[in-house]
């Protein structure tokens, strides 16, 4: 008699992301589990089930595990302006003008501009916020989260003026144009100063934006995000959700680098349960290439005299790798300059030593100088997102020079560290993985430029890419050994797909859908 189990799968190219990377027909799932997985006759033979899948001959992989993303982020940027795409700063006024028309509010946000993408280049000034809106706070954050626009009325509630210092960032100021004093531009650590005045998202509207999160995210096939900065609060009502019922999708989440929860949560030790992982301290080295605040080794090549800077200090980065290396909490440190890399591999190697497989990670690892990317080999992880390469490719060389040989060296840090983690950074980028998987490969954005890919030796193999976004991701999260492949004992999270990414015209991997996203067997 065959044994009767919850799902059997059938007629699939399934890509199992095992040892091998050995390719099977189908799979019997149990519990929430694979408890088996070989060929149609092989499954069938043993197996039955009221829930039968025919997949006719799609492609099936392991559920995909965004490495770095802002999963809380993306849900709370559902509630404010998007100004993501704006070519120009008329076009972002419009948007904000139009959103408030329909969403009076009391502190008015958007996010998403990139001056990068504008024909003028710079950074904008707040003198057209100012007329607008002279009696309502406005914020508006930079695509990579490292720098806002705000208008007058903010800058006042928040205490900035001329005299204001703030060490890790800059309050922008020019004497340029018929222009004269502070802009309104605030990079990194003086954006703190207008958090510190924003209202307070309500529980209600957090709710909200964990389920748009989660929904969005499944609907590309996202099975487990790394959410790349949670406080406390968050992080427990993830947890409860979770328990409830009310959320489905596994959540690796990184502590927001605050000394009272970053004490609070290595005196608590790692939070495991089925669907939440908490045992790694998120700390930021520098700011972003695009706003200059990544921390170069030599002024920039686009403004003479001008480094970037370290967010957080050297000698703090190097003061808490010390006390989480005693701990059971891994270190997770965005570093985008060559600078910032450096300062952080070396405390990195200085207190690890002797302290065996803790698998810290360097987000983003985006710019290094040769002979840094050997500090890979001694077990840090790269955890990149491809996309950046493809949005940066247009201006990098501006900023960086001849450095740009070794920024978005996914290649070499493979390489060096035998694996790579592969994110998203959403809503920095698009929330698709497929453009992660197109961009590894392609090097090349949506329009095919440029002709050929950019910087192509470092682009990733199909089988590279595929790994870098399940079992390799699932390493980094110390889960490979519960998901991140299709294999008996592992959780049934799987995708099954319209076309299949390994074997498509690489031209049609971003136009790749998730028809249908399983976790632990069912689908949500």
């Amino acid at each position: 008699m065959k044994e009767k189990v919850d799902l059997v799968v059938v007629n699939a190219k399934v890509y199992t992301v095992d040892d091998s990377f050995s390719e099977a027909q189908a799979f019997a799932v149990q519990d929430g589990k694979f408890i088996a997985v070989g060929t149609i006759d092989e499954i069938r033979d043993v197996y039955t089930s009221d829930q039968l899948i025919d997949a006719d001959g799609r492609a099936i992989t392991p559920g995909l595990i965004d490495a770095h993303c802002h999963f809380y982020g993306l849900g709370l940027n559902q509630q404010i302006v998007n100004l993501v795409g704006t070519k120009s700063f008329e076009e972002v006024l419009e948007r904000v003008k139009e959103f408030h028309a329909a969403n009076p509010k009391s502190f008015l946000r958007g996010r998403g501009w990139d001056q990068n993408d504008w024909e003028v280049k710079e950074f904008p000034t707040k003198t057209e916020l100012d007329t607008i809106f002279p009696d309502i706070p406005v914020a508006l954050e930079r695509i990579d989260g490292h720098a806002y626009l705000v208008n007058q009325k903010a800058l006042d509630m928040a205490g900035i003026d001329w005299s204001t210092k703030v060490e890790g960032g800059e309050i922008v100021k020019k004497w340029a144009n018929g222009y004269s004093g502070i802009t309104g531009v605030l990079v990194d650590n003086p954006m703190t100063l207008i958090d510190s005045i924003m209202p307070s998202p309500t529980l209600e509207d957090k709710i909200r934006a964990l389920k748009d999160a989660e929904r969005i995210s499944l609907n590309h096939g996202l099975t487990t995000v790394n959410d790349a900065g949670l406080d406390r609060s968050t992080i427990e009502l993830i947890d409860s959700l979770q328990q409830a019922g009310e959320l489905s999708i596994k959540i690796y989440a990184m502590v927001s680098n605050t000394k009272e929860d970053v004490d609070y949560f290595i005196n608590k030790g790692p939070v495991k349960t089925d669907r939440l992982n908490v045992r790694s301290v998120k700390v930021y080295g520098d700011g972003a290439l695009g706003s200059r605040g990544a921390a170069l080794k030599e002024e920039y090549s686009d403004m003479p005299k001008h480094f970037g800077a370290m967010i957080t200090p050297v000698d703090e980065i190097e003061a808490l790798a010390k006390k989480l290396a005693s701990s059971e909490y891994q270190m997770n440190t965005h570093a985008i300059g060559d600078s910032a890399n450096i300062a952080v591999l070396r405390a990195y190697k200085k207190v690890l030593q002797g302290k065996g497989d803790r698998r810290w990670k360097i987000e983003h690892a985006q710019v290094l100088t040769e002979g840094d990317f050997d500090y890979f080999e001694d077990g840090i992880i790269p955890s990149v997102q491809p996309t950046h390469a493809t949005s940066d490719m247009y201006w990098a060389e501006e900023r960086l020079g001849d450095r740009v040989s070794g920024a978005y060296a996914y290649k070499t840090l493979l390489n060096k560290a035998g694996i790579i983690a592969l994110g998203t950074d959403f809503p920095v980028e698009d929330v698709s993985p497929f453009l992660t998987f197109y961009a590894a490969v392609a090097r090349q954005d949506t329009s095919g430029y440029p002709k050929g890919g950019f910087q192509m030796e470092e682009a990733l193999t199909r089988e590279e890419t595929l790994k870098g976004m399940t079992i390799w991701a699932a390493y980094s999260n110390f889960e490979e050994g519960e998901k991140g492949s299709i294999e008996p004992g592992k959780s049934a999270d799987f995708v099954i797909y319209d076309k299949d990414m390994m074997t498509v015209p690489v031209e049609e991997i971003p136009t790749i859908r998730a028809e249908q996203t399983f976790i632990d067997g069912i689908v949500r």
